[in-house]
């Protein structure tokens, strides 16, 4: 019976583990992702961090990346920036692939 027991703890850990490394990676891919955006709207230095927190904080709005998408499409549009929703989502996955690698040093 212990054997089970700690076979299901060490389940419930990498659960946890990977809950929270898949959390990390999403943040990192939105600070990315910010960064992208806010160079694209030529912002400086200071309002690249504060618009990259934005953006890292407009995923807690709902659940799944259509919030982001909505945000950065938004911005860049009032930006006057020639963007389409396509561009973004392509950005999306370029960042997630990239902080994966910074995350977890995934080649």
């Amino acid at each position: 019976m212990t054997s089970f027991q700690d076979r299901e703890r060490a389940e419930e850990a990498k659960f946890a583990h990977d809950e929270d490394t898949l959390f990390r990676i999403q943040a990192r891919r939105n600070k990315l992702l910010g960064h992208w955006a806010a160079q694209r709207m030529g912002l400086d230095a200071a309002e690249t961090e504060a618009y990259a927190r934005a953006v890292v904080q407009a995923e807690f709005e709902e659940a799944g990346d259509e919030d982001v998408v909505r945000k950065l499409l938004g911005d860049l549009t009032m930006a006057k920036v020639e963007i389409d929703e396509s561009e973004i989502r392509a950005a999306l996955a370029e960042q997630a692939i990239e902080a994966r690698r910074q995350i977890t040093g995934e080649a």
